[in-house]
């Protein structure tokens, strides 16, 4: 079992810059992949950006060039850096961890209890 606990939420305006962090509760190395995800009422939880053991990363569309995730091993933490915010991104944003269990690929899934973010305008 992996906790995993957000931080850095918060109220900003628009253009602003918020961080977020995740600290897991064992060494990241035991992950093969960490993410962030969003959702906001009414909607599903979307891809925000995830980054893979290998260092690889992903972007959702809507954000790209506009957050950074990159991941700390020494700190067991995975970060976004979110720059040039927008009421759009306003939404519940939830650290995800996964570990691949055995030959065929199943994973097993962490989230984090979830850190609001609000952007007004």
């Amino acid at each position: 079992q992996v906790q995993l606990v957000e931080s850095g939420g918060g109220l900003v305006q628009t253009g602003g810059s918020l961080r977020l962090s995740c600290t897991a509760s064992r060494s990241t190395f035991s992950l093969d992949a960490m993410g962030w995800y969003r959702q906001a009422p009414g909607n599903q939880r979307e891809l925000v950006a995830e980054i893979k053991s290998g260092g690889s990363t992903n972007y959702a569309d809507s954000v790209k060039g506009r957050f950074t995730i990159s991941i700390d091993n020494a700190k067991n933490t995975v970060y976004l850096q979110m720059n040039n915010l927008t009421p759009e991104d306003t939404a519940g944003y939830y650290c995800k961890g996964e570990r691949v269990v055995n030959v065929e690929g199943a994973r097993r899934i962490f989230w984090g209890q979830g850190s609001q973010v609000t952007v007004s305008s």
